[in-house]
């Protein structure tokens, strides 16, 4: 069953506007230790290792990969809920990698976040109203006489009854609870929204109204989005570029259309082939790539390109001795492959199956 969500023109990226956030060869190694009492460090976790990525005023950009490939890490670090082992996070133009106290508070204020699981991000023990209200409270943005007509507003605008104010999340199903994170988000009019995974936890016709509710708020506060999710069919509704990650590296990025009509690293063009498509005889006709082995252990990753143990592609020594580059292969798509795939997309007519 496909999800159906509006559709919206590709917006596009111009390269002279500047980026909202800029990553720069950033890095997240959590330390590996052995030991109770004296603990010594025995290696490290390369969970996101070397990531350059910018995000432009509006757009939405996906980002999607295998579980355990850095997404929701990389979510985390541009959130500052992480410090960065290494390289550089500019938001707007101000370098915010190492801010702390007041600072990173104010930047709380253009920055907000949307958790996967609606159960665990709520507060069990605090009303829905209490839980909107908080960034209110935190921030000081709104007095304090105001705050509960401001919740109700918050409330109606994401769809919830104003009326359940007082209400607590057990009270909510799964749909209802994500919209409540999606109104303490908007509390604070935030410029950027990082949603990780927002509708992974719910049922197919739930995702599509949540989808179109995140379409219709971005229109509404010029949001921009990181959009993280592990539906390809979704991120493709949804998504203005999108980018590829494995093993804590970007391997691919471009627009939607064009990555997957015509994707450039084969790790993107087996995830592609995965994407279900509603026409029967279109996916009959459709070419199933089957990866071998597990994803390695970001303990020791490979070395040179990464996806070489699993490459159907790889060609020895290249490929286990050289790291590839992302280079560009049409307007707007880069690729780290030293061997790409064709011009060509995954199947016929698959753009009108889309």
């Amino acid at each position: 069953m496909s999800v159906q969500v509006n559709q919206r023109p590709d917006m596009g990226v111009e390269t002279k506007r500047a980026p909202l956030v800029k990553l720069e060869g950033l890095k997240k190694h959590f330390p590996l230790t052995r030991g109770i009492i004296f603990q010594k460090r025995i290696g490290h976790v390369h969970a996101v290792d070397g990531v350059d990525l910018e995000i432009y005023p509006g757009e939405t950009l996906g980002l999607v990969g295998e579980t355990g490939c850095g997404k929701s890490t990389l979510a985390r670090l541009v959130m500052r809920l992480y410090p960065v082992t290494e390289g550089r996070i500019l938001f707007d133009g101000q370098d915010i990698t190492h801010l702390k106290g007041g600072e990173l508070r104010a930047l709380r204020r253009n920055m907000q976040m949307i958790f996967q699981d609606p159960y665990a991000s709520l507060n069990p023990r605090k009303t829905v109203g209490a839980i909107i209200g908080e960034p209110f409270h935190l921030h000081g943005t709104v007095p304090r006489n105001k705050i509960k007509d401001e919740v109700r507003n918050l409330m109606e605008l994401v769809g919830l009854n104003p009326e359940h104010y007082n209400r607590y999340p057990h009270a909510f199903s799964g749909g209802q609870r994500q919209r409540i994170g999606f109104a303490r988000a908007l509390a604070l009019r935030p410029r950027l929204i990082v949603a990780d995974e927002p509708v992974s936890a719910l049922d197919v016709s739930i995702q599509a109204q949540i989808l179109n509710l995140l379409e219709d708020i971005q229109a509404e506060f010029n949001l921009t989005y990181l959009f993280i999710a592990h539906d390809l069919s979704v991120v493709k509704h949804v998504s203005d570029r999108v980018a590829v990650m494995y093993l804590g590296k970007i391997v691919e990025l471009a627009s939607g259309d064009t990555l997957y009509l015509n994707p450039k690293h084969p790790y993107t063009g087996a995830l592609m082939s995965a994407v279900p498509i509603p026409d029967p005889d279109m996916a009959a006709q459709k070419k199933r790539i089957i990866l071998q082995g597990d994803v390695p252990s970001p303990i020791n990753p490979p070395s040179g390109c990464r996806f070489h143990p699993r490459c159907p592609r790889a060609q020895f020594p290249i490929c286990r001795e050289q790291e590839p580059e992302l280079l560009p292969h049409h307007p707007g798509q880069v690729a780290a492959c030293h061997f790409p795939l064709e011009d060509r997309a995954i199947i016929s007519g698959e753009a009108e199956a889309g």
